[in-house]
């Protein structure tokens, strides 16, 4: 039996730059995984093994290797940073029980970081901060310690300071030891002496050392007293009080280095082993009901309990589908049938493996505790229970955010189009913030994605990974059309050419119906003057011409139809007939009734610095955006406003404009309503000129 106090299940997260890939490199050859460190720079990193990674330099898929330091096994994800691929990161947070937030020395603490932080706080994860890139022209450590209490509202314990500091940054001091570590030119990680504390940090080491042990002894009432009476705890006391306050984001521990120059990255190791908490000691996973509702029990984290783990990723490489798993309570063994209880079907495992990024080591059991990768799974996706089939549990799911950019594709040559729709159900199983569908109006296949990044990194993977070349057009709005008045009309459908001929009459009253109600069809006639057996034909002749309005061709929305009478020839009269006059009638009353044309509005949630508040909300007018309300926060204002989705074309560029990079936006639908006439007349003539163009 494994012992679960000695794992370590933890994540490596910042802003896009700030060196998490890098720092994950130094980890793995520190821990004597990998013997040549890779760079990001030369595209040549083990947990970036993706073409578009090696690229452009970023992560883009979260990452899985599993190490071990000190007798302590660490499981690591490297996350992404770029805005686009926030759903990497929450994901990745929603498995681990500690992680690293990494931040640039010369940039400090940037938005994404702010982001990241946000979802770390939600998912209530631990962490230990680095502030790397010490080496940097710019860097300054306690700017830093400064962002992170004044942007993030959050309370670092400084537990190293740097020796020197740009060119000069030699090495680190450990506070609570009072040792400095001094690294040599070789650049090697364990070309490195223990020394006494240089003579010009002793005040500063004294001062950091009091608030730290000060901050620490807070944790125990006992220790605290003795403190205040002038008794300074042990060391092993401060630990386990460090401990206890990391677990409970009282504070967190802070260290400093460089991780491309191999610099103060072994103290960090460190502390993942002494104040990252175990499996065991992290609130267990809430179990949920069929409504999606807690039931108040909760996933154990223990090897006796029945078999609980959590589905947070799935991958297609060159070796299959590969599910990346968390497994909670019990065991799980080669060969064992588990249940999807989302989908309430079993399978059986047939391969496990654990994953060194692109390299994997066959497996033959896990248990509580262990990330592993379960290889060929079917019908699993992104936050699906996986449990024992004799006792069903659901875990609490994983909510992705709503894509807020969408593009219309179609293969370049007839032959791929199987191709792509394959190579895209793959791609949506992978990643739960890339959604496709296909439109109705235009037979066009839709690309909806979190950025302009993330679908232009999809159709690159499309392109180079399944060999799909593809025409990418531009976004299209989906406008709807209604009317606006009541209108009571006759129409008579009559054609007489030899033999039977066709009859219906037909007197209906349109008037504009409940919102959201679609199509409403009723029937008032009485002394039969239209048979009963007509009048389906009659509502399905109304009804078939809905979906193409008189204004632009848009479908028509919210109309309701009452039939009141009519008449019709013993002979002549048949359903089909009626149905003509239906179809007729519309044409001919429609755009007496007042047609208006409709546009999608969509609620937009805008997080801004409060530096440029007024500057986006003052954008967000221009848009025809109505401003709903503001909440202040600690590290911004979120502002929510409706707003025109023909608008919000290239918002996300602007939005990043004007706060600098900062600020960050979601949508999704709310409702629809008139367009302005100015705005209708333009679509009108738009659609106008695409159809004589056809």
């Amino acid at each position: 039996m494994t012992d679960l106090s000695k794992y370590r299940n933890i994540g490596i997260f910042a802003h896009v730059d700030a060196g998490k890939t890098t720092t994950t490199e130094r980890i793995l050859k520190l821990t004597g995984m990998i013997h040549k460190t890779g760079e990001v720079h030369d595209g040549e990193s083990t947990t970036d093994f993706m073409e578009q990674e090696a690229e452009r330099g970023i992560t883009i898929q979260s990452a899985a290797v599993s190490c071990f330091w000190k007798n302590h096994r660490l499981n690591v994800i490297d996350t992404p940073g770029h805005v686009d691929f926030t759903v990497e990161v929450y994901r990745s947070l929603k498995v681990l029980d500690g992680g690293i937030g990494v931040f640039c020395g010369s940039g400090g603490v940037e938005p994404q970081s702010e982001t990241n932080w946000r979802y770390a706080n939600e998912s209530e994860v631990s962490r230990i901060i680095f502030v790397n890139k010490l080496d940097r022209m710019g860097a300054d450590f306690y700017r830093v310690v400064d962002q992170v209490k004044n942007v993030l509202a959050a309370t670092p314990l400084v537990m190293t300071l740097p020796i020197g500091i740009e060119e000069n940054f030699v090495g680190v001091v450990d506070v609570l030891s009072r040792q400095a570590y001094v690294w040599d030119d070789t650049g090697l990680p364990e070309n490195y002496e223990i020394k006494e504390v240089p003579a010009d940090m002793v005040d500063d080491v004294e001062q950091y050392r009091e608030e730290l042990i000060e901050t620490a002894v807070e944790q125990d009432d006992d220790l605290m007293m003795a403190y205040m009476e002038g008794e300074e705890p042990s060391i092993e006391d401060i630990k386990r009080c460090i401990r206890k306050g990391t677990r409970d984001l009282a504070f967190f521990p802070t260290y400093c280095g460089s991780a491309f120059k191999n610099k103060g990255v072994q103290l960090v190791l460190d502390a993942v082993v002494d104040y990252l908490p175990a499996p065991t000691e992290v609130d267990p996973q809430p179990l949920m009901d069929d409504a999606g509702e807690e039931t108040g029990e909760h996933a154990i984290v223990s090897a006796d309990e029945t078999f609980k783990a959590l589905a947070f990723k799935i991958m297609d490489d060159r070796f299959g589908a590969l599910t990346f798993v968390r497994i909670y309570s019990g065991k799980l063994n080669k060969g064992d049938t588990i249940m999807n209880s989302f989908t309430g079907k079993t399978e059986r495992v047939g391969r496990m493996v654990e994953m060194q990024a692109d390299d994997r080591k066959e497996l033959t059991s896990a248990q509580a505790g262990d990330i592993i990768a379960i290889v060929g799974m079917k019908n699993v996706q992104t936050g699906h229970t996986l449990c024992d089939p004799k006792h069903p549990v659901t875990l609490e799911p994983m909510i992705f955010p709503t894509p807020v950019i969408e593009i219309a594709v179609k293969p370049k040559d007839k032959g791929s189009t199987e191709k792509m729709g394959i190579a895209i159900g793959k791609m949506v199983a992978e990643d739960p913030s890339f959604q496709v569908e296909t439109d109705e109006d235009s037979g066009e296949t839709i690309l909806k994605g979190m950025g302009e990044l993330h679908l232009d990194i999809k159709v690159d993977i499309l392109k180079r990974t399944y060999g799909v070349e593809l025409e990418v057009g531009q976004p299209q709005v989906a406008y709807r059309e209604t009317i606006t008045q009541a209108v009571e009309d006759s129409y008579t459908h009559k054609k007489q050419s030899g033999g039977s001929g066709q009859f219906g009459k037909i007197d209906y009253r349109i008037k504009p119906g409940e919102p959201n109600s679609g199509f409403t069809f009723s029937s008032t006639v009485v002394g039969g003057n239209v048979p009963k057996e007509f009048w389906p034909a009659v509502e399905k002749g109304f009804g078939s011409m809905m979906a193409e309005g008189v204004l632009a061709g848009f479908p028509t929305l919210d109309v309701e139809v009452e039939l009141f009478d009519g008449a019709y020839h013993a002979v002549d009269s048949s359903a089909i007939a009626f149905e003509i006059a239906a179809k007729g009638a519309f044409r001919q009353s429609m755009p007496k009734a007042g047609p208006q044309l409709l546009e999608p509005i969509m609620h937009v949630d805008v997080f801004s610095p409060e530096d440029n508040v007024g500057d986006v909300i003052g954008d967000l007018n221009r848009r025809r955006g109505m401003i709903k309300n503001q909440e202040a926060g600690a590290t911004g204002v979120r502002i929510k406003a409706d707003v025109p989705l023909s608008e919000m074309f290239g918002y996300i560029g602007h939005l990043r404009t004007i706060t600098s990079g900062r600020g960050q936006f979601s949508m999704e639908f709310e409702q629809y309503s008139p367009c302005p006439a100015n705005v209708a007349e333009q679509v009108i003539a738009e659609e106008k000129a695409k159809k004589e163009a056809k």
